[in-house]
Protein backbone atom coordinates (compact mmCIF):
# COMPACT_ATOMS: atom_id res chain seq x y z
CA UNK A 1 0.00 0.00 0.00
CA UNK A 2 0.88 3.84 -0.74
CA UNK A 3 1.18 6.89 0.71
CA UNK A 4 -2.76 7.60 -0.93
CA UNK A 5 -4.16 4.74 0.31
CA UNK A 6 -3.40 5.23 3.92
CA UNK A 7 -4.09 8.77 3.55
CA UNK A 8 -7.61 8.18 2.84
CA UNK A 9 -7.92 5.78 5.69
CA UNK A 10 -6.60 8.10 7.95
CA UNK A 11 -9.22 10.45 6.61
CA UNK A 12 -12.45 8.02 6.94
CA UNK A 13 -11.18 6.92 10.55
CA UNK A 14 -11.02 10.92 11.01
CA UNK A 15 -14.61 11.79 9.77
CA UNK A 16 -15.93 8.48 11.69
CA UNK A 17 -14.59 9.83 14.79
CA UNK A 18 -16.16 13.30 14.11
CA UNK A 19 -19.14 11.75 13.13
CA UNK A 20 -19.30 9.97 16.22
CA UNK A 21 -19.08 13.15 18.65
CA UNK A 22 -21.53 14.62 16.59
CA UNK A 23 -23.81 11.80 17.29
CA UNK A 24 -23.01 12.23 20.82
CA UNK A 25 -24.35 15.91 20.91
CA UNK A 26 -27.57 14.54 19.14
CA UNK A 27 -28.20 11.55 21.60
CA UNK A 28 -27.60 13.87 24.87
CA UNK A 29 -29.58 16.66 23.15
CA UNK A 30 -32.38 14.17 22.20
CA UNK A 31 -32.75 12.46 25.45
CA UNK A 32 -33.13 15.50 27.58
CA UNK A 33 -36.32 16.77 25.29
CA UNK A 34 -37.85 13.47 25.91
CA UNK A 35 -41.52 14.12 27.93
CA UNK A 36 -41.89 13.32 31.40
CA UNK A 37 -39.32 13.63 34.20
CA UNK A 38 -37.20 11.36 35.69
CA UNK A 39 -37.69 12.12 39.09
CA UNK A 40 -41.37 11.56 38.56
CA UNK A 41 -41.22 8.80 37.17
CA UNK A 42 -39.10 7.23 40.38
CA UNK A 43 -41.40 8.86 43.11
CA UNK A 44 -44.65 8.90 41.29
CA UNK A 45 -47.08 11.27 40.30
CA UNK A 46 -48.31 12.29 43.74
CA UNK A 47 -44.58 12.98 44.93
CA UNK A 48 -44.88 16.35 46.01
CA UNK A 49 -42.76 19.46 44.41
CA UNK A 50 -40.43 19.44 47.19
CA UNK A 51 -39.39 15.90 47.16
CA UNK A 52 -39.30 16.32 43.22
CA UNK A 53 -36.76 18.83 43.66
CA UNK A 54 -34.95 16.67 46.27
CA UNK A 55 -34.48 13.32 43.78
CA UNK A 56 -33.64 16.10 40.81
CA UNK A 57 -30.60 17.73 42.85
CA UNK A 58 -29.53 13.80 43.73
CA UNK A 59 -29.32 13.04 40.75
CA UNK A 60 -27.59 16.07 39.23
CA UNK A 61 -30.37 16.91 36.59
CA UNK A 62 -30.86 20.62 37.60
CA UNK A 63 -27.09 21.47 36.10
CA UNK A 64 -27.14 23.17 33.07
CA UNK A 65 -27.17 21.25 29.80
CA UNK A 66 -24.18 21.94 28.71
CA UNK A 67 -22.52 21.40 31.81
CA UNK A 68 -23.73 17.83 32.25
CA UNK A 69 -23.19 17.43 28.69
CA UNK A 70 -19.11 18.31 29.14
CA UNK A 71 -19.09 15.90 32.06
CA UNK A 72 -20.95 12.81 30.41
CA UNK A 73 -18.95 12.87 27.27
CA UNK A 74 -15.64 12.85 29.45
CA UNK A 75 -16.71 10.44 31.49
CA UNK A 76 -17.69 8.44 27.91
CA UNK A 77 -14.05 8.96 26.90
CA UNK A 78 -12.51 7.15 30.34
CA UNK A 79 -15.06 4.50 29.97
CA UNK A 80 -17.76 5.77 32.86
CA UNK A 81 -20.61 5.20 31.65
CA UNK A 82 -22.61 6.56 35.08
CA UNK A 83 -25.21 5.12 36.65
CA UNK A 84 -28.79 3.94 36.38
CA UNK A 85 -31.07 6.38 37.43
CA UNK A 86 -34.07 3.95 38.03
CA UNK A 87 -32.38 1.18 40.00
CA UNK A 88 -29.07 2.78 40.74
CA UNK A 89 -26.98 0.42 39.25
CA UNK A 90 -23.86 0.91 36.78
CA UNK A 91 -24.76 1.16 33.81
CA UNK A 92 -21.85 -0.76 32.25
CA UNK A 93 -23.41 -3.93 34.29
CA UNK A 94 -26.73 -3.65 33.28
CA UNK A 95 -24.90 -3.78 29.23
CA UNK A 96 -22.51 -6.13 30.42
CA UNK A 97 -25.61 -8.87 30.83
CA UNK A 98 -27.95 -7.76 27.84
CA UNK A 99 -25.13 -6.75 25.17
CA UNK A 100 -23.94 -10.79 24.69
CA UNK A 101 -27.45 -11.71 24.03
CA UNK A 102 -27.66 -9.39 21.16
CA UNK A 103 -24.33 -10.19 19.34
CA UNK A 104 -25.29 -13.29 19.71
CA UNK A 105 -28.54 -12.66 17.96
CA UNK A 106 -27.03 -10.94 15.37
CA UNK A 107 -23.87 -13.36 14.98
CA UNK A 108 -26.64 -16.50 14.44
CA UNK A 109 -28.71 -14.62 12.00
CA UNK A 110 -25.42 -12.53 10.19
CA UNK A 111 -24.15 -16.09 9.77
CA UNK A 112 -26.40 -17.17 8.01
CA UNK A 113 -27.62 -14.25 5.90
CA UNK A 114 -24.11 -13.15 3.89
CA UNK A 115 -23.22 -16.43 2.61
CA UNK A 116 -26.92 -17.00 1.46
CA UNK A 117 -26.95 -13.52 0.17
CA UNK A 118 -24.01 -13.83 -1.25
CA UNK A 119 -24.73 -16.70 -3.35
CA UNK A 120 -28.18 -15.44 -4.51
CA UNK A 121 -26.88 -12.07 -5.28
CA UNK A 122 -24.13 -13.59 -7.27
CA UNK A 123 -25.53 -16.62 -9.12
CA UNK A 124 -28.77 -14.12 -9.91
CA UNK A 125 -26.02 -11.57 -11.50
CA UNK A 126 -24.42 -14.09 -13.57
CA UNK A 127 -27.72 -15.70 -14.65
CA UNK A 128 -29.76 -12.51 -15.33
CA UNK A 129 -32.70 -12.62 -17.19
CA UNK A 130 -33.69 -16.24 -16.46
CA UNK A 131 -36.54 -18.03 -14.35
CA UNK A 132 -34.22 -17.99 -11.84
CA UNK A 133 -33.01 -14.59 -11.80
CA UNK A 134 -36.80 -13.51 -12.13
CA UNK A 135 -38.03 -15.66 -9.15
CA UNK A 136 -35.58 -14.26 -6.32
CA UNK A 137 -35.65 -10.96 -7.56
CA UNK A 138 -39.53 -11.11 -6.51
CA UNK A 139 -39.22 -13.32 -3.91
CA UNK A 140 -36.64 -10.33 -2.47
CA UNK A 141 -38.79 -7.04 -3.53
CA UNK A 142 -41.86 -9.04 -1.54
CA UNK A 143 -40.00 -9.27 1.43
CA UNK A 144 -38.04 -6.45 1.55
CA UNK A 145 -41.79 -4.59 1.21
CA UNK A 146 -42.91 -6.51 4.26
CA UNK A 147 -42.40 -5.08 7.13
CA UNK A 148 -40.30 -6.80 10.29
CA UNK A 149 -43.15 -6.57 12.93
CA UNK A 150 -45.65 -7.73 10.57
CA UNK A 151 -43.23 -10.88 9.74
CA UNK A 152 -42.43 -11.29 13.29
CA UNK A 153 -46.53 -11.39 14.23
CA UNK A 154 -47.45 -14.09 11.58
CA UNK A 155 -44.37 -16.50 12.35
CA UNK A 156 -45.51 -16.70 16.02
CA UNK A 157 -49.17 -16.78 14.86
CA UNK A 158 -48.13 -19.88 12.54
CA UNK A 159 -45.37 -21.80 14.23
CA UNK A 160 -46.04 -20.82 17.93
CA UNK A 161 -49.93 -20.56 18.19
CA UNK A 162 -51.51 -22.33 15.60
CA UNK A 163 -48.96 -25.63 14.66
CA UNK A 164 -47.04 -25.32 17.93
CA UNK A 165 -44.10 -26.19 16.73
CA UNK A 166 -41.46 -23.62 18.53
CA UNK A 167 -42.05 -21.11 21.50
CA UNK A 168 -43.38 -17.56 21.52
CA UNK A 169 -40.49 -16.56 23.58
CA UNK A 170 -36.79 -16.41 22.80
CA UNK A 171 -34.53 -16.77 25.17
CA UNK A 172 -30.63 -16.55 25.31
CA UNK A 173 -29.85 -18.26 28.76
CA UNK A 174 -29.90 -22.61 30.15
CA UNK A 175 -29.50 -23.56 25.70
CA UNK A 176 -27.59 -26.52 26.46
CA UNK A 177 -28.32 -28.28 23.21
CA UNK A 178 -28.18 -28.03 19.72
CA UNK A 179 -31.94 -28.48 19.67
CA UNK A 180 -32.28 -25.78 22.53
CA UNK A 181 -30.63 -23.48 20.42
CA UNK A 182 -32.62 -23.88 17.45
CA UNK A 183 -36.01 -23.79 19.23
CA UNK A 184 -35.01 -20.77 20.77
CA UNK A 185 -33.26 -18.61 18.22
CA UNK A 186 -35.72 -19.80 14.90
CA UNK A 187 -38.44 -17.30 15.33
CA UNK A 188 -36.38 -14.06 15.73
CA UNK A 189 -33.27 -15.34 13.36
CA UNK A 190 -35.76 -16.32 10.59
CA UNK A 191 -37.72 -12.84 11.03
CA UNK A 192 -34.42 -10.95 11.16
CA UNK A 193 -32.47 -12.76 8.14
CA UNK A 194 -36.02 -12.25 5.67
CA UNK A 195 -35.45 -8.84 5.17
CA UNK A 196 -31.90 -8.42 5.84
CA UNK A 197 -31.24 -11.64 3.54
CA UNK A 198 -33.39 -9.64 1.02
CA UNK A 199 -31.41 -6.55 1.01
CA UNK A 200 -28.18 -7.62 0.65
CA UNK A 201 -28.83 -9.81 -2.20
CA UNK A 202 -30.54 -7.36 -4.28
CA UNK A 203 -26.96 -4.63 -3.48
CA UNK A 204 -25.10 -7.64 -4.30
CA UNK A 205 -26.58 -8.24 -7.59
CA UNK A 206 -26.53 -4.65 -8.39
CA UNK A 207 -22.96 -4.07 -7.39
CA UNK A 208 -21.98 -7.20 -9.64
CA UNK A 209 -24.33 -6.30 -12.39
CA UNK A 210 -22.78 -3.12 -12.95
CA UNK A 211 -19.32 -5.06 -12.89
CA UNK A 212 -20.23 -7.82 -15.44
CA UNK A 213 -21.05 -4.96 -17.65
CA UNK A 214 -17.62 -2.91 -17.82
CA UNK A 215 -15.29 -3.19 -20.70
CA UNK A 216 -12.38 -5.13 -18.96
CA UNK A 217 -15.27 -8.03 -18.35
CA UNK A 218 -16.50 -7.94 -22.28
CA UNK A 219 -12.83 -8.58 -23.24
CA UNK A 220 -12.23 -10.98 -21.26
CA UNK A 221 -15.85 -12.67 -22.74
CA UNK A 222 -13.92 -11.70 -25.85
CA UNK A 223 -11.19 -13.80 -24.93
CA UNK A 224 -12.77 -16.99 -24.03
CA UNK A 225 -12.58 -17.04 -20.54
CA UNK A 226 -15.06 -19.44 -18.44
CA UNK A 227 -17.98 -17.72 -16.84
CA UNK A 228 -16.98 -18.80 -13.43
CA UNK A 229 -13.41 -17.43 -14.32
CA UNK A 230 -14.71 -14.08 -15.04
CA UNK A 231 -17.10 -13.79 -11.71
CA UNK A 232 -14.18 -15.08 -9.35
CA UNK A 233 -10.88 -12.94 -11.03
CA UNK A 234 -12.21 -10.45 -12.81
CA UNK A 235 -15.67 -9.12 -11.20
CA UNK A 236 -15.52 -10.53 -7.71
CA UNK A 237 -12.10 -8.29 -7.30
CA UNK A 238 -13.65 -4.77 -8.28
CA UNK A 239 -17.19 -4.95 -6.63
CA UNK A 240 -15.95 -6.25 -3.32
CA UNK A 241 -16.16 -2.04 -2.37
CA UNK A 242 -20.20 -2.09 -2.92
CA UNK A 243 -20.61 -5.53 -1.73
CA UNK A 244 -18.57 -4.56 1.52
CA UNK A 245 -20.75 -1.68 2.17
CA UNK A 246 -23.75 -3.82 1.39
CA UNK A 247 -22.98 -6.53 4.14
CA UNK A 248 -21.81 -3.51 6.82
CA UNK A 249 -25.40 -1.88 6.16
CA UNK A 250 -27.40 -4.96 6.97
CA UNK A 251 -25.14 -5.84 9.57
CA UNK A 252 -25.51 -2.70 11.06
CA UNK A 253 -29.29 -2.98 11.30
CA UNK A 254 -29.04 -6.63 12.80
CA UNK A 255 -27.08 -5.11 16.07
CA UNK A 256 -29.43 -1.52 16.28
CA UNK A 257 -32.21 -2.28 14.71
CA UNK A 258 -33.36 -5.49 15.90
CA UNK A 259 -35.77 -3.43 18.51
CA UNK A 260 -39.30 -4.72 17.17
CA UNK A 261 -37.83 -8.45 17.28
CA UNK A 262 -36.42 -7.92 20.62
CA UNK A 263 -40.11 -6.94 22.33
CA UNK A 264 -41.95 -9.46 20.08
CA UNK A 265 -40.45 -12.47 21.52
CA UNK A 266 -39.59 -11.04 24.54
CA UNK A 267 -35.64 -10.97 23.87
CA UNK A 268 -33.36 -10.17 26.47
CA UNK A 269 -31.38 -7.73 24.26
CA UNK A 270 -29.79 -4.27 24.36
CA UNK A 271 -32.63 -2.81 21.98
CA UNK A 272 -35.08 -4.35 24.45
CA UNK A 273 -33.35 -2.88 27.74
CA UNK A 274 -32.87 0.29 25.74
CA UNK A 275 -37.00 0.24 24.97
CA UNK A 276 -37.74 -0.59 28.85
CA UNK A 277 -35.11 2.60 29.59
CA UNK A 278 -37.21 4.98 27.48
CA UNK A 279 -40.09 3.99 29.27
CA UNK A 280 -38.93 4.89 32.81
CA UNK A 281 -36.63 8.16 31.75
CA UNK A 282 -33.50 6.30 32.38
CA UNK A 283 -31.34 9.31 30.63
CA UNK A 284 -27.90 7.69 31.37
CA UNK A 285 -29.35 4.00 30.28
CA UNK A 286 -30.92 5.57 27.22
CA UNK A 287 -27.70 7.49 26.04
CA UNK A 288 -25.26 4.43 26.77
CA UNK A 289 -27.44 2.05 24.33
CA UNK A 290 -27.49 4.59 21.40
CA UNK A 291 -23.83 5.31 21.77
CA UNK A 292 -23.34 1.55 21.17
CA UNK A 293 -25.68 1.57 18.07
CA UNK A 294 -24.41 4.47 16.71
CA UNK A 295 -20.87 3.08 17.15
CA UNK A 296 -21.41 0.03 15.89
CA UNK A 297 -23.05 1.22 12.60
CA UNK A 298 -20.22 4.01 12.22
CA UNK A 299 -17.59 0.88 12.98
CA UNK A 300 -18.98 -1.31 10.19
CA UNK A 301 -19.28 1.12 7.87
CA UNK A 302 -15.33 2.14 8.29
CA UNK A 303 -14.49 -1.36 7.54
CA UNK A 304 -16.21 -1.16 4.61
CA UNK A 305 -14.74 1.74 3.41
CA UNK A 306 -11.10 0.54 4.53
CA UNK A 307 -12.27 -2.86 2.14
CA UNK A 308 -13.24 -0.55 -0.69
CA UNK A 309 -9.77 1.24 -0.64
CA UNK A 310 -6.90 -1.56 0.11
CA UNK A 311 -9.39 -3.51 -2.84
CA UNK A 312 -9.13 -0.80 -5.45
CA UNK A 313 -6.34 -1.61 -7.51
CA UNK A 314 -5.84 2.09 -8.74
CA UNK A 315 -4.96 2.85 -5.04
CA UNK A 316 -2.77 0.15 -4.73
CA UNK A 317 -0.80 0.76 -7.28
CA UNK A 318 -0.57 4.44 -8.29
Amino acid sequence: MNSDVFRLIAVRVAVALGTLLIVSGIVFTATNLLPGDVAEAILGQSASPEAVAGVRRALNLDRPAPVRYVEWLFNLLTGDLGQSLVNRLPVAHLLASRLPNSLLLAGIAASICVPVALLLGITTAVWRGTLYDRAISTFTITTVSVPEFLVATLAVLVFAVTLRWLPAMSYATNVESIGQLFRSFSLPVATLSCVVMAQMTRMTRAALLTVLSSSYVEMAVLKGARPARIVLLHALPNAIGPIANAIAFNLSYLVGGAIIVEIIFSYPGIARLMVDAVATRDLPLIQACAMIFSAAYLMLVLLADICAIVSNPRLRYR
